[in-house]
């Protein structure tokens, strides 16, 4: 599948320092996946070393078609997923 990112994923890995290769590879390789119930969008999740920590990365995408479009990055907050999880806002696919 062809992989494409958005301007704002673009914006916010210059902004946040993260290497242009970990959303592709969080994409690829996550085992937890989920529906965002508020944003309509699928979530990928996986622990990667970041800032010299061990922490939950997620990448929020679309499917169109024959391609992922890789909406944004962001790392985590303790319990940030637990509690969506719990909350019903995003729902394990």
């Amino acid at each position: 599948m062809k992989i494409k990112y958005s301007e704002h994923i673009k914006n916010r890995l210059e902004l946040r320092r993260i290497e242009h290769e970990l959303p592709k590879n969080v994409f690829e390789q996550a085992k937890e996946r989920y529906y965002d119930k508020e944003t309509g969008h699928l979530i990928a999740v996986m622990n990667v070393d970041l800032y010299s920590k061990n922490r939950d990365i997620m990448v929020a995408y679309i499917i169109q078609e024959d391609c992922a479009k890789l909406l944004t990055i962001h790392p985590l907050k303790e319990g940030q997923k637990e509690n969506r999880i719990n909350t019903g806002r995003w729902r394990e696919i």
